[in-house]
């Protein structure tokens, strides 16, 4: 049974699960990174400029940022009044962002954790954990057989579901019930504009990008309970598009594609009310989510999976105050974000009488719990 037994089994294979297992493993750890592969494709994401700080004190921004992924020179985004606005990454003193191949990225990030010596398991979920006094056992299910192993701690890098942490025992918070529907166009004619472009509207925003194949990611972001929440068919979707005053002139160097169809994924902002327990630290999104509008959750999930990492090692060793250090610090920083949160819907103020915007305008209101059925 030796070879069934690890120091850490990281269960997603995201930025946070893979940056989470570099880390341990580099520090001596015997570490399997699951990887389930079965969320929704994430396309249209952009990586923020000071990212780059953090993979190259690791000793992989070329290897994981050198080539597949657009640089990005800055944002566009009509907010508070009609105008467009401009923020140029030359004034950045990191430089430019990217706009990132998605599934590239996450290959990378994993190869990476690999080629420092942990185990992958792609297509593979963590079941079934059952703490006993020596750790966990687990099943490793993947899509043609099931494994039992043992590990002294796991990781929950398994992204907003966080099926880890609330199965045993932790809450999820949220404060908004924010979805994105988004339709991806056909590729550029010409020479499109590449800046990532953000639109308000009377019952939410909009966004557009460039995304390395060429083609252009369109998402309208509203809450769940409104009726633009309704994605409607491909058509109806593009035409809303189209009705807007700036991300239409991007849109319309795009042609719909055969058989495209609207998609709808969760954005709203969530953090866990508590983020480890007896044998379990919770990372990435898993841990703290934040609205898209921020731009932060990749890098979020960099700093949570790396620093997590860092006080799981530091626990091992025998600090027994370095999880409340990782814990304090998520729940600052998503304290932060709902401060920022709240000063940025505040500068839009030509549909305050609007639902999505009243709600924003006001008081943040106490986070609710959420469930599997919620």
């Amino acid at each position: 049974m030796s070879g069934d037994r690890y120091d850490v089994v990281v269960a997603g294979g995201g930025p946070a699960g893979s940056i989470a297992a570099f880390a341990l493993v580099r520090s001596g750890h015997r570490v399997l990174l699951a990887d389930a592969g079965t969320g929704p494709a994430k396309v249209g994401e952009c990586l923020v400029s000071v990212a780059a700080l953090l993979l190259e004190d690791l000793g992989i921004h070329d290897q994981i940022l050198g080539s597949g992924h657009l640089p990005s020179y800055g944002t566009l985004s009509s907010w508070g009044g009609p105008d467009l606005r401009t923020v140029d990454s030359l004034r950045d003193p990191y430089g430019h962002g990217w706009h990132l191949d998605r599934a590239l990225f996450d290959h990378r990030l994993r190869a990476a954790a690999q080629a420092v010596g942990a185990e992958l398991a792609e297509h593979t979920a963590v079941r079934a954990p059952l703490r006993a006094p020596e750790g966990w056992h687990i099943q490793l299910r993947g899509p043609t057989s099931v494994r039992a192993v043992r590990t002294t701690w796991l990781v929950d890098a398994t992204g907003r579901t966080a099926a880890l942490a609330i199965r045993l025992g932790a809450r999820r918070l949220t404060n908004d019930r924010l979805l994105a529907t988004h339709l991806t166009l056909g590729p550029a004619s010409g020479v499109p504009d590449t800046r990532p472009l953000v639109e308000a509207a009377p019952d939410g925003w909009w966004y557009s990008t460039l995304v390395p194949s060429r083609h252009r990611m369109v998402v309208f972001f509203t809450d769940a309970d409104l009726p633009g929440a309704q994605p409607g068919t491909a058509e109806t979707f593009h035409r809303r598009a189209l009705r807007t005053v700036h991300v239409s002139a991007r849109a319309h160097g795009h042609e719909l594609l055969a058989d495209s169809a609207p998609q709808r994924a969760p954005a709203y902002g969530a953090r866990l009310d508590r983020l480890y327990g007896e044998g379990w630290i919770a990372v990435g999104d898993a841990a703290a989510a934040f609205d898209p509008l921020s731009s932060q959750g990749i890098l979020t999930a960099l700093v949570t999976g790396l620093n997590a990492a860092r006080a799981l090692i530091a626990r091992m060793r025998g600090d027994m105050t370095a999880l409340d250090s990782y814990e304090h610090r998520v729940h600052a920083a998503y304290a932060e974000y709902r401060r920022n949160h709240q000063f940025i819907h505040r500068q839009e103020t030509r549909w305050n009488n609007h639902p999505f915007w009243s709600r924003r305008f006001t008081d943040p209101t106490p986070p609710h719990a959420w469930s599997r059925s919620g």
